[in-house]
């Protein structure tokens, strides 16, 4: 499970299951006599209020953590928990009008209320529905559960040296300009001696491209496909992941995933930069 995947929403969903199945222990009524049941006591309440809606918080949050999304009975994961979530949510409503239920025959209904299961339950089931409807909706509540690690910089390989340093190839050496290339001793001629004729001018090289290395983060899942040009993805890049851009080609950019894949990413909108 990619934890980083989750949003603010799908942890207000996890938080509403925990109370949910706490209140499940609790006195599903109050009367003026002692022993008053719990929900365990009663099947049908437990799992269509209790088990139902933390059955559905469950399903919300794995069709979020994975890749693909799975589908059953030709509804897609999430969707049919938030099903359950309204479902338990709606048991709660009408159970807590009838707090006694299948137990009328052996209660006084005159001197029973709600217990605190029942009301905690209420709360619960309409916290978990009301998080699992306006995730997607809501900014605030898509926002990733956990924060993506600060990037660090791409190192040289061990033992690399820095170009352009002092000391290294290529560094300017005192009284040369910022940038000059040191001339080098012509064959047959002494060291610090001047060239007797000019040199012919070389062909001026076209310049390379100007691309670093970067690391960044997608905003939504998306695929990333060969660079041999295969329309089959060969991973999927999740928010709140952070990826290493190793090239740019054009309007595309060659990622470098975690596990040492390379891909080309060919949607690069809405991208998150280090």
């Amino acid at each position: 499970m990619n934890i980083r995947s989750l949003t603010r929403g799908d942890g207000v969903v996890i938080g509403a299951a925990v109370l949910l199945f706490i209140a499940s222990f609790l006195d599903t009524f109050d009367s003026s006599g002692s022993g008053a049941p719990n929900a365990w006591d009663s099947l049908g309440l437990v799992m269509s209020m209790y088990i139902g809606g933390i059955v559905g918080a469950a399903l919300i949050v794995v069709a979020r953590s994975l890749p693909q999304p799975r589908k059953v009975i030709g509804l897609d994961l999430g969707q049919l928990g938030v099903a359950l979530t309204l479902f338990a949510a709606w048991t709660s409503f009408w159970t807590i009008l009838d707090p006694l239920g299948a137990f009328s025959d052996a209660y006084d209904s005159a001197n029973v209320g709600s217990g605190s299961g029942l009301i905690l339950g209420l709360i619960a089931a309409l916290l978990l529905a009301g998080a699992a409807i306006a995730t997607p909706l809501v900014p605030a509540l898509s926002a990733a559960l956990v924060g993506a690690p600060k990037p660090v910089a791409p190192q040289p390989p061990y033992g690399g040296q820095p170009q352009g340093g002092y000391g290294y190839p290529g560094a300017p050496q005192a009284g040369q300009p910022y940038g000059a290339q040191p001339q080098q001793p012509q064959q047959g001629q002494p060291f610090g001696g001047q060239p007797s004729q000019p040199q012919a001018p070389q062909a001026q090289q076209p310049a390379a491209q100007d691309f670093s290395p970067f690391w960044f983060a997608v905003p939504v899942a998306r695929p990333l496909f060969a660079e041999d040009g295969s329309p089959t993805p060969i991973a999927e890049l999740a928010p709140g992941t952070w990826y290493l851009a190793v090239e740019q080609r054009g309007a595309t950019l060659v990622a470098q995933t975690q596990d040492g894949r390379r891909g080309v990413l060919q949607d690069m909108s809405g991208i998150q930069r280090g």
